[in-house]
């Protein structure tokens, strides 16, 4: 995976081997091998990569290109995968999602809608601490 992440990462960017490899200190050929995965840098040369291509690690080692071929989203923002809507409305927030956003059973979510721009979901305790921020103001 890292190597087809760091791939698809500096080419996104628009960035050449040459200029990655001068930025994080080590030669072309040196990512060219990482790029082919015939090696794997140390974990200093990843952080820069990281640094460098705006992504964590964690993202570059283990983001997987999903069936929809989706890349992979900027640093911080997510792309959990597809859910299915059920007869009454319902979807089943993906496990990553939930852990990510600390999304417990029982939790309560707030759904927002903008026309032109989708839903968004929310966990009520956040909305409302936002609503006392500006009410206070």
């Amino acid at each position: 995976m890292f190597c087809e992440n760091l791939v698809q990462l500096r080419k996104k960017r628009g960035i050449t081997q040459e200029v990655l490899a001068q930025e994080i200190g080590v030669s072309r050929q040196t990512l060219s091998k990482w790029e082919s995965g015939e090696v794997m840098p140390d974990i200093e040369s990843a952080r820069k990569i990281s640094q460098v291509l705006d992504a964590s690690l964690d993202e570059l080692v283990n983001y997987e290109i999903s069936e929809s071929k989706l890349p992979m989203p900027p640093k911080g923002k997510h792309m959990f995968g597809l859910v299915q809507v059920g007869d009454k409305g319902q979807i089943v927030i993906p496990k990553q999602a939930r852990n990510v956003f600390d999304i417990k059973t029982g939790d309560k979510l707030i759904v927002l809608g903008d026309e032109s721009q989708g839903l968004a979901l929310l966990k009520e305790s956040s909305f409302m601490d936002l609503v006392r921020i500006v009410t206070k103001g």
